[in-house]
């Protein structure tokens, strides 16, 4: 991410759906971790920067642990997916996979025109939502982005962030999802101003 004097909605969206792909050090390096302590920072989370930097450290000994992290919590975990990134998950009364949300999310992205690139691609995972989000951002769409946010992010972001935060071992991740959080609310109104010039 680069650095400016306001950096757009867009640009946080896409950031925070690049975050919750699996830790990969072509795109997990110093620019990306100064861009999550810059958030924390302008944000005066000083306690999560703490956490955040005592877990990382130097070194590539970091990596590891964050794999494991990510597939425990989102991919699979004994006896089951502890907090699954999927919308319809949460959302349908049995927790199927590609339930009746995922079919209506996919629809919205459509009628938006838009859709995920992939054919097997689910389109409720969040890293998708959070892309989307950032399209709508970015052709300045905010009536689609509050309508996408109130009706299909929203109803379920709450409960996964939940499972994250009372099951996560990495603060990487209890951070990331209180940064989605904050970043997601209905209320929130413009970009995230730096104070950097």
């Amino acid at each position: 991410m680069t650095q400016s004097a306001s950096i757009s909605m867009a640009d946080i969206y896409r950031f925070l759906s690049q975050s919750m792909q699996y830790p990969n050090p072509d795109w997990m390096d110093e620019t990306y971790f100064s861009a999550i302590n810059n958030f924390l920072d302008e944000l005066g989370w000083q306690d999560e920067a703490e956490a955040l930097s005592k877990s990382i450290g130097q070194g590539k000994e970091w990596l590891e642990p964050l794999q494991i992290e990510h597939t425990r919590l989102f991919v699979n975990a004994v006896p089951s997916v502890i907090a699954p990134p999927y919308g319809s998950v949460y959302l349908s009364d049995d927790g199927m996979l590609y339930g009746p949300s995922a079919v209506k999310t996919k629809q919205f992205y459509r009628e938006r025109g838009f859709a995920p690139s992939g054919e097997y691609d689910i389109p409720d995972h969040l890293s998708f939502e959070l892309e989307f989000l950032a399209l709508l951002a970015e052709d300045d769409r905010q009536e689609d982005e509050e309508l996408f946010l109130k009706e299909h992010f929203r109803p379920w972001f709450p409960k996964f962030r939940e499972r994250v935060l009372a099951e996560g071992r990495h603060p990487f991740y209890r951070v990331l999802v209180n940064l989605i959080d904050f970043f997601t609310r209905e209320e929130l109104e413009n970009g995230f101003e730096s104070d950097e010039t």
